[in-house]
């Protein structure tokens, strides 16, 4: 047992997460002791399991063979650095999210859902810590479906609502047609390798083609669930339809799952073409752009943020595809920089975007709606929650001295290296991609100054559903614990290094770069801690000086009449869509924005509204189209089926016939009869 503490510790951890849940399905329905259970043992599960981590990153790979075997092989476990590096997320936001869903979704006030929720949460983290260690295709696929499925009845928990069993049913067809992708994936490996268990492969045991398959499957198979453009269809509805928590693992932890088998499984194949590299950075700039294009021209808070999840995906492809050019190239320090911004990436997005829709959760819990045009002025009545939702805005735009900033300016580095790289055209892929880099953090800059300032400053700009109130501690104590780490990872990124690096060169790929330096040696870790120090501390003066200018300052007047306007009301201020007009008609050939004009039926009408919305690019102009126009094609079928028992019989007939035409020689006899 001391020889595999790590695998027994995961394990442990997988075991009590995957049964976290049950305690409440014994007890009353509208009892808060089987959620306070079930939350203890998931933060007892995410301590075990970060322990096992922690070893893992002390002791180096951990490797196992379970006791049964399954389709001819052992079911093998490994925990190298690299599962490891993916494992934190995982046990961390399992337990912190399960302690902010006791107040935002407390069982006695959901009986009907509350259990299910926390029995599909405790087994989703648990598929999610399987598939992980797998190192076997079976023990992969049980993970894999036990997450899927277990995610499929979390996002439909409020499953009465028809927008809701629309996006799980979405998701549940989206994620199935990955694992099909999957299967065919774990097909080609054991036509090569002879076996079910996962490895590298050897430069000689695969010719191209059949190399490239696996590429493009496991970018297929594991690009759904990362929700990469364009096969993000499944992710905008799904994140803003599940309880914000919900949203938040999806978001934060799940999407992170697909970007693990990309890494892991491209790990696997040697001497990765220069096409490879380039397909990835291309898919990652265009979801990057578009991601966020898109999140502009959002009016639902929790969308918005979902289509960030799409963008932030984009810039950890755009790090990945770096590092493969750079693999290719036999550029270790490209290799270096770019698996550095996207392995770290991987961790910023899983605390800022899960900050972000936790943050979102304290809004709708608070005011009863998520639409950021009937929202604003919440930072008077929810100063903790505008406060932590600053950080994580400030983090996700990629702005200094947050942990956004450094994983970019890792891929910035990057892309500065390869433009002074001695090959062939290096110098394009790089002086290209970096401004696209740019173009992505200034536009997600801009969409949250639009977010922010509507939701949380100004007045509300319309009555809200319910009067606005802080979040309780159990909500603001998980929200406060991830800014911590995004001002730690920001201020002190050389704390976090050292596991980078590792993570970097101890996974079990098919073939690193030769002489991989040192992270350390690279980047001016000291200067980003002095700098974003600097800052801070201005920043925070900013802000005192503000506080007391608005404390001291008169309180405004203005005359009786002043012509009606005395001043401004709330209904005249910036609204979310106003604010990003010019930014949304600029892209409006990608937007393709759908404008409802009001109209006016009698002489003394109603208050009209002008209003907007912008249809799913994929799902609604894509997807939904073709199955209605297949579905039309197959209702002129139905017609064939009356439920008639002569027509039946006729059909019969003449199958009988044309099966004895097909079957007996009528050609030959024909010749003959005509030949005399």
């Amino acid at each position: 047992m001391p020889n595999h503490l790590s695998s027994f510790l995961l394990l442990v951890a997988a075991v009590l997460s995957a049964l976290s849940g049950v305690p409440a399905l014994v007890l009353p329905r509208k009892s808060a002791a089987g959620q306070r259970i079930a939350t203890g043992l998931m933060v007892v599960a995410g301590l075990v399991g970060l322990t096992g981590v922690v070893l893992v990153f002390l002791r180096g790979t951990d490797a196992a063979d379970l006791s049964w075997r399954m389709l001819g092989s052992p079911l093998r476990i490994v925990i190298d650095s690299m599962s490891a590096f993916f494992l934190v997320p995982v046990l961390a936001m399992g337990a912190l999210g399960s302690i902010y869903g006791l107040r935002y979704w407390p069982q006695r006030d959901h009986p009907e859902n509350g259990r299910g929720l926390g029995v599909f949460w405790g087994l989703t983290v648990a598929g999610m810590i399987l598939l992980l260690v797998a190192r076997h295709a079976a023990l992969f696929l049980v993970g894999w479906e036990l997450m899927a499925i277990s995610a499929f009845f979390m996002i439909a928990t409020e499953s009465h609502l028809p927008e809701v069993r629309s996006a799980s049913w979405v998701y549940f067809v989206a994620t199935h047609l990955g694992t099909l992708a999957l299967f065919a994936l774990f097909a080609l490996f054991h036509r090569i390798t002879g076996s079910f268990e996962l490895r590298a492969l050897g430069v000689s045991e695969a010719g191209l083609g059949e190399l490239t398959a696996i590429f493009l499957l496991a970018l297929v198979g594991f690009g759904i669930k990362a929700g990469l453009m364009p096969l993000h269809f499944w992710l905008p509805s799904a994140h803003a339809g599940a309880p914000s928590h919900v949203s938040a693992l999806l978001s934060g932890v799940l999407l992170k799952i697909g970007i693990y088998g990309i890494v892991r499984f491209v790990g696997f194949l040697p001497e990765p073409p220069v096409g490879w590299g380039g397909l990835v950075l291309v898919l990652g700039c265009i979801s990057g752009v578009l991601g966020v294009v898109f999140a502009l021209g959002q009016h639902d808070l929790k969308r918005l943020l979902a289509y960030h999840s799409v963008e932030n995906i984009g810039i950890i492809l755009m790090g990945f595809g770096l590092a493969l050019l750079g693999h290719t190239w036999n550029q270790p320090l490209l290799y270096l920089l770019g698996m550095a911004g996207c392995l770290l990436h991987v961790w910023n997005h899983a605390l800022f975007k899960s900050l972000l829709f936790l943050g979102a959760g304290s809004v709708v819990h608070a005011c009863g709606t998520r639409e950021i045009d009937r929202l604003g002025g919440l930072s008077k009545s929810m100063p903790w929650t505008a406060g932590l939702f600053l950080v994580s805005a400030v983090a996700i735009c990629g702005l200094p001295p947050l942990n956004g900033f450094v994983s970019e300016w890792f891929i910035y580095l990057g892309f500065f290296n390869g433009v002074a790289a001695d090959e062939a055209y290096s110098w394009l892929v790089a002086g290209l991609a970096a401004p696209v880099l740019a173009l992505i953090g200034a536009l997600a800059l801009a969409c949250f100054v639009k977010a922010y300032g509507a939701v949380f400053l100004g007045a509300p700009r319309r009555p809200l559903p319910d009067h606005p109130h802080e979040a309780p501690l159990a909500m603001t104590l998980p929200m406060g614990i991830l800014a911590v780490c995004c001002f730690a990872i920001g201020l002190f990124p050389q704390c976090v290094v050292p596991l980078l690096q590792q993570a970097i060169s101890g996974g079990d790929g098919g073939g690193l770069p030769d002489a991989l330096p040192l992270l350390e040696e690279q980047t001016p870790l000291g200067s980003l801690t002095l700098a974003g120090g600097l800052l801070l501390g201005l920043c925070l003066l900013l802000l005192v000086a503000v506080v007391r200018r608005i404390q001291w300052r008169d309180a405004p007047t203005a005359s009786t009449w002043s012509c009606g306007y005395a001043r401004p009301t709330e209904r005249m201020q910036y609204t979310a869509s106003s604010f990003a007009q010019m930014l949304t008609g600029l892209f409006g050939f990608v937007l393709r924005p759908q404008v409802h004009l009001p109209g006016i039926r009698a002489l003394f009408s109603r208050p009209a509204k002008f209003g907007t919305h912008i249809d799913e690019p994929v799902l609604d102009r894509t997807l939904l189209p073709a199955l209605r126009r297949i579905k039309r094609s197959l209702n002129r079928v139905r017609s064939l089926q009356q439920g008639l028992t002569h027509h039946y019989l006729m059909y019969v007939a003449f199958m009988v016939v044309a099966l004895l035409l097909w079957v007996l020689p009528v050609t030959s006899v024909l010749t003959r009869l005509f030949s005399r």
